[in-house]
């Protein structure tokens, strides 16, 4: 038996990691600069997360949540302190795209409505609703397609109120299109659409699992449009490489029995390792750092003149080159060694590197960047 080709696969196995550093099979090393897709928040292997999770494991891994599971209480009590959402409720599942599953159906739900107004160039996932609310037909599969469906274009609230009608349960938007080239809504647009929502009986469903959990320099890259969602959905940085997802609810999103579940959500050790994760953040500062170290890149990258345009906030930036981004990616992997994401159909490299990284490390960034393009070191 073999696996199932669905992935283009460089020809390298990571074998060891510890912080933004990763240790191939031949001995090579690499810097991390896209934490496998965004999920490695507090870096690899830390301390204290490896030992809180080995601890959980030698005394209970699993149990099914028809028992209480304390774990899940006090992950929402940390979530509480930081995300700024004090009076919110937490439900937990397995991933990114099961969070946005979960929160297109209590919408649904909640509103008794049917469709859904989503955006041009996002992703908000592959499961059945989630990849129907995500731009990119190659990824539908037939039984995915639905005219409940409704697309506008980010930035163009005009978009949006030519598709709001009193059958639309929800918005859902990212808090900054990662997938999409890394593109921002503006906070007027942000506003726009709260107000829309509101006067309109749907909910907005803010989408951060990988703009979100401290990437931005806030918690959630929303906040930095002085906006609330009704739901937001989480996962990739909350539990630092174990699978968990979640979605945070307005408290007038009233919970039933059975509406919503899930076999492994919530269960002790994920519990224990977002929780872990969490104290790591809140310990080091991480999510003050993040703004820190984004700010100290995008700055030094904007002196590049084979940059056509730099966007994002905090660690998730998009550099769009002059040239072809992906041979600049495989220049950055196999002659620098560092691991960097893309974003094809907007010729965008992304960087979502570990919240943990340094001045050092962005430095070794910078250096490698600009020899890859040809371009003078900028002077510290």
């Amino acid at each position: 038996m073999h696996t199932f080709e669905v992935y283009k696969v460089y020809p390298i196995s990571i074998v060891k990691a510890k912080g933004c550093e990763l240790t191939d099979s031949e001995g090579k090393k690499y810097l991390d600069f896209y934490g496998g897709h965004g999920v490695i928040s507090i870096g690899h292997c830390q301390d204290d997360y490896v030992k809180g999770v080995a601890e959980q494991l030698s005394t209970l891994g699993f149990y099914s949540n028809s028992v209480q599971i304390p774990q899940q209480e006090e992950l929402a009590i940390h979530l509480t302190k930081i995300s700024g959402y004090t009076d919110y409720k937490l439900f937990l599942c397995n991933s990114g795209a099961e969070a946005n599953e979960n929160a297109l159906k209590l919408a649904s739900f909640y509103t008794n409505r049917s469709k859904v107004i989503a955006f041009k160039h996002s992703f908000h996932g592959r499961t059945s609703l989630a990849v129907a609310v995500t731009d990119n037909p190659k990824i539908q599969a037939p039984v995915n397609e639905t005219d409940k469906v409704l697309w506008a274009e980010l930035n163009n609230i005009e978009s949006v109120k030519a598709l709001m009608d009193n059958d639309v349960a929800a918005v859902i938007i990212e808090g900054i299109q990662g997938v999409g080239g890394v593109q921002m809504p503006t906070t007027e647009f942000m506003k726009q659409l709260r107000e829309l929502c509101t006067q309109n009986g749907s909910l907005l469903i803010v989408d951060e699992i990988q703009s979100g959990y401290g990437r931005t320099g806030k918690f959630f890259a929303h906040q930095h449009h002085d906006v609330k969602a009704d739901i937001i959905s989480m996962a990739k940085g909350i539990a630092n490489g174990f699978p968990v997802g979640a979605i945070l609810i307005n408290p007038e999103i009233k919970a039933v029995f059975g509406m919503l579940g899930t076999t492994f959500g919530g269960n002790h050790l994920g519990c224990r390792a977002a929780i872990e994760t969490v104290k790591v953040m809140e310990k080091n500062n991480y999510v003050e750092n993040a703004a820190k170290m984004g700010k100290y890149l995008k700055e030094k990258l904007s002196l590049n003149k084979e940059i056509k345009d730099l966007r994002g906030e905090g660690l998730i930036i998009g550099v769009e080159p002059k040239g072809n981004a992906s041979e600049l990616r495989d220049k950055l992997l196999f002659d620098y060694h560092i691991f960097t994401g893309f974003s094809g159909s907007v010729n965008t490299i992304r960087l979502i590197p570990p919240l943990c990284i340094t001045k050092k490390e962005a430095d070794m960034f910078i250096e490698a960047f600009f020899k890859a393009t040809n371009q003078p070191l900028p002077t510290k």
